[in-house]
């Protein structure tokens, strides 16, 4: 809410999956609205206008919290992965089918996943609040790309824990599903503030890992360290340091596809304005270039969208 000569006016954003608008409601129409709460779905009538080079709607009129035939879609009104979750899930399951071959691992994982409460949170959870894959099904295309980026490690260095590793992978940022509310006005949590995804996810596995009897609890022990530890440092919030070759690699794997992400975030943008330099990215202390790639028939366009489940950067 602000205050002009004219009267009082809000200052507000419209974002749908296509991007974010702004716009103002103008006095007398304002006072119509003595609260207004970020997140909610609204039916706006206005017209949009050109203010200091962007556009910016007038509204008109704002109705709060109108008929959504019976449910929504929260992809329809805010970024989301590509891949429906449904399928990056999928693609989860199938890895642990592949490679997961001491079959108390395979039971501890299907239980896990396929738990009504963990998996209704998890299908629609972002992979963070701002920084990267902080879109719906972002916490599993994160868990995915780097479950695949895990496995392909092992195999140039074939003595890891590939299945270990691999349960790692899958559950590392499980605790984000409750760190992070979700939806339109993704936000931290009263338990995320206080502490954490690691904890939390820590916290989710536990009853499993109580149940599975029939894992070796020195298992149990180390997937609880790749967990712990998978931020690397005490400054970057790892309540532990990597010290398993495994803990090393899952650290590795995660900032890789994180950044990567970032990265081809900035790239979009890039897209739309054709600069080869993205402006400065506060969270990689760094602009970005874009070079010209090497002919190659066999290089993916960017802009496809196969295989994109598997890899943590379209190429």
């Amino acid at each position: 809410m602000g205050q002009s000569r004219n009267g009082p006016y809000w200052n507000v954003a419209f974002q749908d999956c296509t991007g974010k608008l702004e716009g103002k409601i103008w006095s007398p129409k304002s006072q119509e609205y003595p609260a207004l709460e970020a997140g909610k779905i609204v039916f706006v009538h206005g017209t949009v206008e050109s203010y200091r080079d962007k556009l910016q709607l007038k509204v008109d009129h704002l109705e709060l919290n109108p008929s959504t035939n019976g449910g929504i879609n929260l992809a329809e009104f805010m970024p989301a992965s590509k891949v429906p979750p449904e399928q990056l899930m999928e693609s989860i399951e199938d890895l642990i089918t592949e490679h997961m071959k001491h079959r108390p691992w395979k039971k501890l994982c299907r239980k896990v996943l396929r738990d009504e409460a963990i998996r209704e949170k998890v299908l629609t959870a972002p992979g963070a609040k701002t920084v990267h894959h902080a879109y719906v099904g972002g916490l599993l295309e994160h868990s995915l790309a780097v479950a695949n980026l895990c496995m392909s490690i092992c195999e140039n260095y074939p003595d890891l824990d590939r299945q270990t590793l691999l349960a790692g992978a899958i559950f590392h940022d499980l605790g984000k599903a409750w760190e992070l509310t979700g939806g339109l006005a993704n936000d931290y949590t009263d338990a995320g503030r206080l502490m954490g995804h690691i904890q939390i996810g820590i916290e989710k596995l536990e009853p499993f890992l109580t149940k599975a009897k029939d894992l070796d609890d020195e298992l149990k022990l180390h997937l609880k360290h790749l967990i712990t530890s998978h931020h690397g440092e005490h400054e970057f919030g790892s309540p532990v340091c990597p010290k398993t070759p495994e803990a090393f690699i899952l650290h590795h794997a995660d900032n890789m596809d994180a950044k990567l992400n970032m990265i081809e975030a900035a790239y979009e943008e890039m897209d739309q304005t054709g600069k080869t330099w993205s402006p400065y990215l506060r969270f990689l202390e760094r602009n970005i270039f874009r070079p010209t790639p090497t002919p190659d028939p066999n290089r993916k366009n960017r802009n496809t969208t196969e295989n994109q489940c598997l890899l943590p950067l379209k190429a």
